[in-house]
């Protein structure tokens, strides 16, 4: 997602009148999940082609971005006094 326009299920909880903490942090879940299972296709490190390390690399990468912000929501759930699952 690189525009300025959601995808139908996030507008849908944005109208829902969800909290944006919470639709980031749910959204954010799926991310990393996503990140991971394309993670998983590299499995041995020894057969990698070039590309193929650059790739991993930028997804562990991504997946450690990723991290931070979902931490963060903890971190401003937490400030807030709200659990948040």
């Amino acid at each position: 997602m690189n525009s300025l326009t959601l995808d139908p299920y996030l507008e849908k909880q944005v109208e829902l009148g969800m909290d944006g903490a919470d639709i980031l942090h749910g959204h954010l879940k799926t991310m990393m999940y996503e990140t991971e299972k394309r993670l998983a296709e590299y499995t041995d490190h020894d057969d990698e082609q070039y590309d193929q390390t650059v790739d991993r690399l930028h997804l562990e990468g991504y997946l450690d971005g990723l991290g931070d912000v979902y931490a963060l929501t903890y971190a401003i759930a937490f400030a807030k006094g709200e659990p948040n699952d």
